[in-house]
């Protein structure tokens, strides 16, 4: 365990300060852009899920090839800042481009545009997050600083995405005017989203500094970059979890909408329901990171993981209650306690990640 001095907060604030554009872009793509295309656009829900599972795919083909070359990526600036650089335009580019296609586009150039946008969009992500990600355990080496750190970068992800519940609902409010007031405003909201996000992470690349006395191990390949990891035997278990950890909390997100039409019968709630989530994972942030200290970082993240489970399992409950008001005390609650276990997981899993790094 490493007695390295803290770090600067100003260093940490330019961290962490990107990824509340970013807690934005991904809120309110993941949540309304399958309402955006299907009752705006037009476009039929089975096309845009192809799209949405092909970048899906793509993404688990780009991410690890922009973690190889970022690592062999030679610059004044750092391996890690000049890609942060070099992602500014493509992030603001293609966020702006899914929410604003051309009035006469209509069916297949229609289609065409959605797909390179959402496409591209996850591909820009991935130039901004893998070295962000990436560079995180290199600014510091202490075990508990790496907690705070990322800890601040979460809580930032999670405001950003609050915000995202206020311009969801400024489209929603639009839909009862005209397709043609949500696309203004879509474009809008979008385009200042895109120069926020832009000014945030150039404000990243200036005020962060990379250390050059490290020493890291890179693959020759590709290939022989995955093999290295896939023999650190924590980092394979590490990936497992991850995995299956991801895989419920994406169907999650894509049913929480339906959740609160369907089940708990109140769909007004349902930005209500989202943000009584996301505020304790972000307020919770601090108490995670003395309570890692006290009972380590392993015993903490497996807790949350239980409490998650807990949290979501119990919404199986909900079709079962006959009362409306019992489902919506109940979703809250269980909304509650899967928000503070998400604020553990965002805290310490990637602490754990770059402490994996290390064993390495």
């Amino acid at each position: 365990m490493s007695t390295a001095s803290p770090l600067h907060w100003l260093q940490i604030v330019a961290y962490s300060a990107p990824t509340v554009g970013v807690g934005y872009m991904y809120l309110l793509i993941g949540l309304y852009i399958m309402k955006f295309s299907t009752d705006v656009l037009l476009i039929s829900p089975a096309i845009m899920g192809t799209i949405f599972g092909i970048s899906r795919v793509w993404d688990a083909i780009s991410d690890p090839l922009v973690g190889y070359v970022s690592d062999r990526t030679q610059s004044s600036l750092g391996r890690r800042r000049s890609w942060l650089l070099w992602s500014i335009v493509p992030v603001a580019g293609m966020f702006i481009m899914v929410f604003s296609p051309p009035a006469g586009l209509q069916g297949t150039a229609l289609v065409i545009w959605m797909a390179i946008g959402v496409i591209g969009f996850y591909s820009a992500m991935t130039l901004f997050m893998v070295p962000h990600l990436s560079l995180g355990p290199e600014l510091t080496n202490d075990y508990h600083e790496r907690s705070r750190l990322y800890g601040f970068r979460h809580a930032a992800y999670t405001v950003g995405s609050i915000i995202a519940l206020i311009s969801m609902q400024l489209l929603i409010d639009a839909e009862q005017v005209s397709s043609e007031k949500v696309r203004e405003t879509a474009f809008e909201l979008s385009t200042l989203a895109g120069l926020i996000t832009a000014a945030l992470i150039t404000f990243a690349v200036i005020k962060l500094r990379e250390r050059h006395d490290l020493k890291v191990r890179v693959g020759q390949t590709p290939f022989g970059a995955f093999k290295d990891v896939w023999s650190n035997p924590h980092a394979r278990l590490v990936l497992v979890v991850t995995f299956i950890e991801n895989i419920g909390s994406a169907v999650i997100a894509l049913l929480t909408l339906y959740i609160c039409q369907y089940v708990v019968g109140k769909p007004s709630l349902a930005p209500l329901i989202i943000l009584a989530y996301m505020v304790p994972s972000s307020l919770s942030v601090p108490l995670w990171i003395p309570l890692s200290k006290r009972f380590g970082k392993i015993r903490l993240w497996m807790f949350s993981m239980m409490l998650t489970g807990l949290s979501f399992g119990g919404m199986f409950a909900l079709p079962f209650m006959e009362s409306v008001s019992d489902r919506t005390w109940l979703i809250f609650i269980l909304a509650f306690f899967a928000g503070l276990s998400a604020g553990c997981g965002g805290t310490i899993a990637p602490s754990v990640q770059s402490d994996i790094i290390d064993f390495d």
